[in-house]
């Protein structure tokens, strides 16, 4: 009888030691750091499903904070829940005592860990695997992401996701007690621009208003096309100080230039209604609703303006 070779032990996982206590000590002893720009973090669960976040040279936070770089709306990640960094071409990865911990293959993270290609990060409901793709495999990735969740005319959420988006702001903000606004936008005499000029010319209209739009975000804000010429914009950890602000930049910045089309340009202008939460709202449709009525408010006086709902 022929006897089968026992099965080679894994490799073992490099220790960590004394010299390497934090990412901070790990980046200030990198002179250049090597930065190859297709080590990213792919999602396998959770609400950010198939989600690429490239890992840039250097550190990057993770958490569901404003300022984070890896976002992970969850009401089990802590603000800012851990540190990973790309060094030296190595991946490192810090937790920063968030409350519920972090896994890394279903262990929990002490310390400085050193990742692999193929590891799998657990921060709450979130599943993130590190991986080291080549640009096609990125392309691919991207590509199907933005056939299901982006608008394909402006590039901005599609209303799936726009309106999943703000459930999910929307929970957090009463779970923590935090400030959220929301927008409600619409061009000016869209039907107009249509009948007049074409639909293409419509199209284009709505494109160059989501390049305008985009421009005016910050990283945490999340826009959506949710109708025709009907957008919504999150804003969270923004309250109505903050918000109305926000609304009149992205007001001026639509009717500052006009679009340009064949033989004429085109003043267009959008209303806006704006929302904070407060404690009467009992879920995100009764502050949506608000939002709403002062979007409806805002044509009534005359549209290109803003109105509180």
């Amino acid at each position: 009888m022929t006897r089968k070779r026992p099965a080679s032990p894994p490799p073992p996982q490099a220790p960590v030691t004394a010299d390497m206590p934090t990412i901070a000590g790990l980046l200030a002893g990198d002179d250049e750091p090597i930065a190859p720009a297709e080590w990213a973090l792919v999602a396998y669960a959770g609400a950010a499903l198939g989600r690429i976040f490239p890992l840039r040279s250097g550190a990057s936070l993770i958490g569901r904070a404003p300022d984070v770089q890896v976002a992970l709306l969850d009401g089990e990640v802590s603000r800012h829940h851990a540190r990973i960094a790309l060094t030296g071409g190595q991946v490192w990865l810090e937790d920063l005592g968030s409350t519920n911990g972090t896994l890394v293959n279903g262990e929990r993270a002490d310390g400085v860990v050193m990742l692999r290609a193929g590891d799998r990060l657990t921060f709450g409901g979130h599943v993130l695997k590190v991986v080291a793709m080549d640009p096609l495999e990125r392309a691919f990735h991207e590509t199907l992401l933005d056939l299901s969740t982006k608008d394909p005319l402006t590039g901005l959420a599609n209303r799936t996701r726009a309106l999943g988006e703000f459930q999910t702001r929307f929970g957090l903000s009463v779970r923590y007690r935090r400030p959220l606004s929301v927008l409600m936008c619409d061009l000016d005499h869209f039907k107009q621009i249509n009948d007049a000029h074409g639909h293409g010319a419509g199209d284009f209209v709505l494109q160059i208003f989501g390049e305008r739009l985009r421009a005016t975000l910050r990283e945490a804000d999340v826009a959506g096309r949710i109708g025709g010429e009907e957008f919504l914009v999150i804003l969270p950890e923004t309250d109505l100080n903050g918000a109305q602000p926000f609304a009149e930049r992205l007001r001026k910045a639509i009717a500052a230039a006009p679009v340009p089309l064949p033989g004429c340009e085109l003043e267009v202008t959008c209303s806006l209604g704006i929302a904070e939460r407060v404690p009467g709202d009992l879920d995100a449709g009764h502050m949506l609703a608000r939002a709403d009525a002062g979007l409806y408010r805002a044509k009534m006086e005359g549209r290109n303006r803003v109105c509180v709902g």
